[in-house]
């Protein structure tokens, strides 16, 4: 090889040896760009919080009750007071048997502008029973169904109502049924061929419900509790003057309010479903950096390896223009 072409050779070599040193210095700064993003992304899954179950503990409250004859008693609030005493709020709650509750419903038809169930027409509630016909009798069930109309309004709204009995089979009793004459009239227009409204009507009759009447603040009263601090009697003020209490026995029952923890664990799995697919969707990222890194990897270890093979050739170029330079000083000198 003659001096001018190992020269070029050299020049040439060179200048790849530059672009191969730029273009590994590139990837370099790509791969320190992806180290980077994916610092951000590790940093992004330890910022995040881990959702935490609910504890049924924390939905579980100590529930004292006591008994006064038909009454059972709920303390809903226990206040201690600088003298020692307590002021105490509860719910009173008793059965009462001879109330208007809800019922199935009934299919009712249409006759000639009548209301019937089945066979039985409706009658408006509180006026005369043609079957009834001993006046004493037919007063003393208008009064009773006065009685369960203003039961009835108190209870299901201003409206009027219609009536019919149905025997009962066990006691030989008839049993009334009740229905608002407003339901009726909203679904009257909805029949069909035999002339039955489309729509089973609310029907409701006498029975036994729980009532409930809150008793608030009562002032002065006493507890007593055992060994292990948990109350077992409570003494109240009794309202007479005197300055008499009466004492009631505790009853400790443990109460979970499991709508509220169904609801908590609801929030919860909605949340756990958030974050699991916060972290798919990051881990997916990472993943997607990490193969860009690998090929970036690869690729450096090709050009360093190009750039060995250069400087081999660069080396043996730079042997042969040495020996050409000194071959050209020897004949010259």
């Amino acid at each position: 090889m003659g001096m001018a072409a190992s020269q070029a050779r050299f020049l040439g070599l060179t200048a790849r040896k530059t672009n191969v040193e730029f273009e590994g210095q590139q990837i370099n700064q790509q791969r320190t760009s992806l180290s980077n993003q994916s610092a951000n992304y590790y940093n992004d899954l330890l910022g995040m919080t881990v959702p935490t179950p609910p504890s049924v503990d924390s939905y579980t409250q100590t529930v004292y009750t006591f008994e006064d004859g038909a009454l059972t008693n709920e303390i809903t609030a226990m206040i201690a007071q600088t003298d020692g005493s307590y002021t105490v709020s509860y719910l009173s709650k008793w059965q009462d048997d001879y109330v208007p509750v809800a019922a199935s419903t009934s299919v009712i038809n249409v006759q000639n502008g009548q209301y019937y169930v089945g066979s039985v027409a409706l009658r408006v509630l509180g006026t005369e029973d043609p079957s009834e016909e001993n006046d004493e009798e037919r007063a003393a069930k208008q009064a009773e169904e006065q009685a369960w109309m203003a039961q009835l309004q108190d209870k299901y709204g201003t409206d009027e109502w219609y009536i019919r009995y149905v025997t009962d089979t066990t006691t030989g009793q008839e049993v009334p049924y009740f229905y608002k004459k407003s339901d009726i009239d909203n679904n009257a227009n909805m029949v069909d061929e035999n002339g039955n409204i489309l729509s089973n009507i609310n029907c409701y009759t006498i029975g036994s419900d729980t009532k409930v009447e809150e008793i608030k603040a009562v002032e002065g009263c006493r507890v007593e509790r055992d060994t292990s601090g948990r109350f077992i009697s409570i003494h109240i003020p009794n309202n007479d003057g005197t300055g008499t209490y009466t004492e009631y026995a505790l009853t400790t029952n443990t109460v979970t309010d499991q709508d509220a923890y169904n609801d908590a664990m609801n929030e919860y799995e909605h949340e756990k479903y958030l974050y699991d697919q916060a972290i798919e969707e990051i881990n997916a990222k990472i993943e997607i950096i990490q193969a860009q890194d690998k090929n970036l990897e690869l690729r450096l270890k090709q050009l360093d390896t190009e750039q060995n093979a250069i400087q081999t050739e660069m080396d043996a170029v730079e042997k042969v223009i040495e020996k050409n330079t000194e071959s050209t000083f020897k004949t010259f000198g």
